[in-house]
């Protein structure tokens, strides 16, 4: 399969370079996007690579490190790219995990890959905590907004996806910003994608990054919330009544109902001065009790129904034929 990386660009000039040199060792051609970057990124890797290898691409204006990422998808999938990787063009990523990434992919064993920070105990040591306890909070947020309970890591932008799966999910509506890698795996769910955690370590040297923990997990927060009803009401409800929807639908109403019962009872006892009856009390404890252990088993349904076939199974089932289907094998361009 042919391989194009994607390298959005904005205030990386130092690093730039290097990481595209990195990427061309493994991969057949690479796109970078020039998101408007103040230092002329853009600029400075058409001088230093003029070959056909490179091709850049340029923002009039700033579109956000998801709004460059689409920018370069759609240039690799109108050149008939297979596999789609996208790397930050600070120099965080070793571009030598490049075939880690893919090797999955390439054995129909997955839709989409990313990096993971978290997967080993030692690559932890370089993170400075204020990240690690942040991306701990984004990850819970993101496994139940997505679905993917089986991932860790969502705002770590080193990726890789099948052609097959980006023309599943639709690009113009994932986030411009930095929500994006989290708001492409809500979307892949939507599409059955097989996602894959590859383990990596992070590097941090004079670079900076542009994204702010604090302010993030507020906005986060509300999207992630979003996602998680649009994923529910389209999965459960739209998609498929299962029981897991039976179980999230009864076991809300009824830890509502005993949660409100319960703290009428209780005011309306304190206005009156007086002692609530127990029976009021276990009319309102029993429905929270029952209810909450439904929700639990919704949730473990959830886990359970994490996707576990690649769509580029279900819908290339047959390498040279088929809907979405290429050849079975390119040979790496030399141009």
């Amino acid at each position: 399969m042919r391989i194009a990386a994607i390298i959005p660009c904005y205030k990386v000039r130092e690093h730039v370079v290097a990481v595209v040199e990195g990427a061309l060792q493994h991969v057949d051609h690479v796109f970078v996007v020039d998101d408007c970057c103040p230092q002329g990124s853009g600029d400075l890797v058409r001088e230093r690579f003029p070959g056909a290898r490179v091709t850049v691409i340029s923002h009039t204006e700033n579109r956000g490190v998801g709004g460059a990422t689409k920018t370069g998808y759609l240039a690799a999938l109108a050149g008939a790219y297979q596999i789609l990787v996208k790397i930050d063009g600070d120099g965080q990523m070793d571009c030598d995990c490049i075939p880690a990434l893919v090797h999955p992919i390439l054995g129909r064993e997955a839709d989409y890959t990313k990096g993971n920070r978290f997967f080993r105990r030692e690559y932890l040591t370089t993170m400075p905590m204020l990240r690690l306890v942040g991306n701990s909070v984004l990850s819970l947020m993101a496994k139940a907004s997505s679905g993917y309970w089986n991932v860790m890591d969502p705002t770590n932008g080193y990726t890789a996806i099948h052609a097959t799966a980006a023309g599943e999910i639709e690009l113009a509506k994932l986030d411009d910003r930095y929500f994006f890698e989290s708001d492409l795996l809500f979307r892949l769910n939507l599409a059955r994608a097989v996602v894959q955690d590859i383990a990596m370590e992070a590097r941090y040297g004079s670079e900076r990054s542009n994204l702010r923990i604090a302010p993030a997990l507020l906005e986060f927060s509300l999207k992630h919330l979003r996602n998680f009803c649009k994923r529910f009401l389209y999965n459960y409800v739209v998609r498929d009544v299962s029981v897991g929807t039976l179980q999230a639908v009864s076991g809300l109403l009824l830890f509502a109902f005993g949660v409100a019962f319960g703290s009428w009872s209780w005011l309306h006892s304190a206005a009156v001065d007086r002692d609530t009856p127990v029976g009021t009390v276990m009319l309102a404890t029993l429905p929270i009790i029952l209810g909450f252990q439904l929700l639990l088993a919704a949730l473990s349904f959830d886990i359970a129904n994490v996707p576990s076939r690649p769509i580029q199974v279900v819908l290339r089932p047959r390498e040279g034929g088929g809907r979405g289907a290429g050849p079975a094998t390119t040979e790496r361009s030399s141009s």
